[in-house]
């Protein structure tokens, strides 16, 4: 169960929809995620009341088309599923919303199941919950 945050730059509803189905599509191609398993906050900055601040970081220019992706999502993928994903939701990302590769930043936080709850109060994937038990 992957909690999505997208925020980008100068942005519509449209563009913060097809940014948000690109990360969705590439975790489920990617990580096996289940299809309707999408937790997602989408957020677009207009560069007065909120903005986003980027470098030329490794020598990769951003613009004002820049997107940063924080997924938190339970441990347990392997660093080539990671690179999959990375490169997936690059390519989808330029796919669907335009964005240049250049312009997606992606940051994965790991965290173990007792960390979530979806509802009700429960640890629905801590040992001994009694709840779904997947490895999204």
């Amino acid at each position: 169960m992957p909690f999505v945050r997208i925020d980008a730059l100068g942005t519509d509803r449209a563009r913060l929809e097809a940014l948000g189905r690109a990360v969705h599509e590439a975790l489920v191609e990617t990580l096996g995620v289940p299809p309707d398993d999408r937790f997602q906050v989408l957020t677009g900055h207009d560069g007065v009341t909120g903005t986003l601040r980027h470098d030329d970081y490794l020598g990769i220019h951003r613009d004002e088309g820049v997107v940063f992706v924080a997924i938190t999502m339970r441990s347990g993928r392997t660093a080539g599923q990671k690179r999959a994903m990375y490169r997936r939701i690059a390519e989808l990302a330029h796919a669907y919303a335009g964005t240049e590769p250049r312009n997606v930043l992606v940051t994965v936080t790991e965290n173990e199941s007792v960390d979530w709850s979806l509802g009700h109060g429960e640890a629905q994937y801590a040992p001994g919950a009694g709840g779904a038990a997947g490895a999204s």
